[in-house]
């Protein structure tokens, strides 16, 4: 059985990348009272969900190696931490670091995965 190319699909990953880059520093960086909450999900939990979707969607878009994904990945949490020392409805967490990181390496391992089996 032929594998499928993943990168045959680069423009639409590409597009996705930035839509989910773009929308979680949006909701990152909205108010608390207006920002969408999940019920019964941590704080944690949409940081390691949302850097998973996004270290899948970044090697997917771009061929980079998988330790300089995990920095632009980790430089980009820390930015959005140091956003949200700004912002007066906001607070920045060291903890919210690790949770994406945590992300971050199941995503690019996620990638990995797909790319034996796909």
């Amino acid at each position: 059985m032929k594998k499928l190319s993943l990168y045959k699909y680069r423009s639409i990953f590409i597009v996705l990348f930035w839509l989910a880059l773009i929308g979680s520093y949006v909701f990152a960086v909205l108010p608390s009272d207006i920002a969408p909450h999940v019920p019964n999900v941590s704080d944690k939990a949409h940081h390691v969900f949302t850097f998973v979707i996004l270290g899948l969607l970044l090697r997917l878009a771009y061929r980079i190696n998988y330790w300089y994904a995990l920095l632009v990945l980790v430089t980009y949490g820390v930015s959005i931490e140091i956003s949200q020392y700004f912002l007066p409805t906001r607070f920045a967490d060291y903890n919210d670091v690790v949770a994406d990181l945590i992300g971050a390496f199941l995503g690019l391992k996620l990638y990995k995965y797909l790319r034996r089996v796909v």
